[in-house]
């Protein structure tokens, strides 16, 4: 069992997401920790890219202002490094195939290793065409994170047969997005899910309040939260931490 599929084995997972560098490194390492006590189960870090096709205003302008900051792959490893002195929380990459392609796939999940990252979410990676990367990645004992779509229904058995670390059930069409209400029956793909793969299920985009999360918790095993959590950051910047602290809080509370 991978370390990030332990976390769902007795309670009912927190996952929150920060785009890396925004506002400063420093800051991320900073809000990562505060999550921690606030009750989050995993990150999700957002390695910046200048054209995150998953992703909707809110986490583009986040990109765009960690690009803008300086940061870099190299420099968020660092931070990562940073970050391992002070706690184990279970930590995944959410990046695109370009930068990995550019910084040298192989380098780049043996330097994931080094670190002590336990997972990789990477949205734009074809199922038809991740062999490549999933050998890798697993060699240096990295999760390459599924993703199921409301969408995917012929094709659940072949995404989620041979899932590790959690299996990433997108809740909406469209890119991520605080959303007022989901739509999608959940229940439906989670038993489907559930008839092809004992891997753990965490429901993600448009998330954003307890309520909200206290529904999708009756029938997954985890929430994903991202853009809400960048949206406190966006606007409170570098003071963001009080804010932060007692919104994952609510949010895991209602969980439980």
């Amino acid at each position: 069992m991978s370390k990030i599929t332990e976390i769902f084995k007795n309670n009912k997972a927190f996952i929150g997401f920060l785009t890396a560098g925004d506002p400063t490194l420093a800051k991320t390492e900073e809000f990562i920790l505060t999550m921690e006590k606030a009750g989050a189960d995993l990150i999700e870090i957002g390695i910046p890219f200048s054209d995150p096709i998953a992703e909707g205003p809110v986490i583009e302008k986040a990109n765009i202002r960690a690009l803008s900051v300086g940061t870099t792959t190299d420099k968020i490893f660092d931070m990562v490094k940073r970050v391992r002195t002070k706690t184990d929380i279970s930590l995944v990459f959410l990046t695109y195939m370009n930068p990995v392609f550019v910084y040298g796939i192989k380098k780049f999940f043996k330097t994931c290793q080094e670190i002590g990252m336990n997972g990789i979410i990477i949205p734009d990676l074809p199922f038809e065409e991740k062999d490549e990367v999933l050998g890798i990645a697993t060699s240096y004992g990295i999760d390459v994170i599924t993703l199921i779509a409301p969408t995917s229904k012929d094709r659940i058995q072949m995404l989620a047969e041979n899932a590790t670390g959690f299996i990433y059930l997108v809740s909406s069409m469209g890119v991520t997005g605080v959303r007022s209400e989901i739509k999608t029956d959940i229940g439906a793909i989670v038993k489907d899910i559930r008839q092809v793969s004992k891997t753990p299920i965490a429901v993600g985009f448009g998330i954003s309040t307890p309520d909200q999360a206290k529904e999708i918790s009756k029938t997954a095993d985890g929430v994903i939260v991202g853009s809400a959590i960048v949206r406190i950051i966006a606007e409170h910047g570098e003071n963001a931490g009080d804010v932060l602290f007692d919104y994952v809080k609510s949010l895991k509370d209602a969980i439980l």
